[in-house]
């Protein structure tokens, strides 16, 4: 997703400042954010950067003519319908918010107040948009990956670990696009081909991450491909130290780690 097609994408929801057909409005807009992320994420905080800067850029100034109102998930699937309802009772202009279990329950919230997502895998199977082309009603935004890509990721798991015989694809259940069956098929078809064992491995606290990990490192060599929702970004380093320990290979969504003297490195595929 490229940043001026997400923003020229709010702008029309919102309304430009700067366009229209020569009449002034100065009403403050409010626009609410809800992050599936942490609010310290390194990532978090350059993307929220530039989308401040590209506002401003197109005549939207936080404290003059805009507002927005930030919440942060965290991790925690649980604390989503609480900060859903207070930023729907707030009344914003449009609610910009990432991931797909938090755009799920917007979707559930509001059926008026426009909605724009990104980080969603399956805006249709979830139920969020009629189609990619037509989403309809009052939702609308940017998937990140198909389907196909759980294969894609266990042939670059393949090309890192040759030796592999067994690979999970880890998700959690509460947070993975399809509840973890959107990148299965995939994933399982692209295994059989590969004479791998395909395993699905759910989890849903780092207690269970740390379980499933040693649960393949005892039969080595074995691999692990994580899906691509938030709780494991938020816990990925807890999933590279105990894949390190165990001796299994790694692939994290879009990006693989290599292991090197004793840890992990993230790059990405070329």
């Amino acid at each position: 997703m490229r940043r001026r097609e997400f923003i020229t994408l709010l702008v029309a929801a919102v309304g430009c400042p700067s366009a229209g057909l020569g009449q002034q409005d100065d009403r403050l807009r409010r626009i609410g954010v809800l992050m599936g992320w942490t609010e310290s994420d390194p990532g978090a905080q350059a993307r929220l950067k530039v989308f401040h800067e590209v506002l401003q850029e197109l005549g939207w100034t936080l404290g003059s003519n805009l507002r927005i109102e930030y919440r942060w998930v965290a991790g925690d699937a649980a604390r989503i319908p609480e900060l859903a309802k207070e930023l729907v009772a707030l009344q914003p202009d449009l609610i910009v918010v990432n991931t797909t279990p938090v755009t799920r329950t917007l979707h559930r919230e509001t059926k008026t107040i426009p909605i724009v997502f990104v980080i969603v895998s399956d805006p249709v199977g979830e139920g969020v948009v009629a189609s990619l082309a037509r989403p309809g009603g009052n939702v609308t935004g940017f998937i990140d990956y198909e389907d196909t890509m759980g294969g894609k990721w266990l042939q670059l798991l393949k090309e890192l670990a040759r030796g592999i015989r067994r690979a999970a694809l880890m998700y959690n259940p509460q947070a993975a696009p399809g509840g973890g069956g959107y990148f299965w098929p995939s994933f399982e078809a692209a295994a059989r081909t590969m004479a791998i064992e395909p395993v699905q491995a759910p989890v849903r606290n780092a207690d269970e991450i740390d379980a499933i990990v040693s649960a393949l490192g005892r039969n080595p060599p074995e691999g692990i491909v994580t899906g691509t929702d938030r709780f494991l970004f938020i816990h990925r380093a807890i999933i590279f130290s105990s894949a390190a320990q165990e001796g299994a290979s790694c692939v994290h969504g879009p990006r693989f780690c290599r292991k090197r003297r004793g840890g992990f490195i993230w790059t990405r595929p070329s």
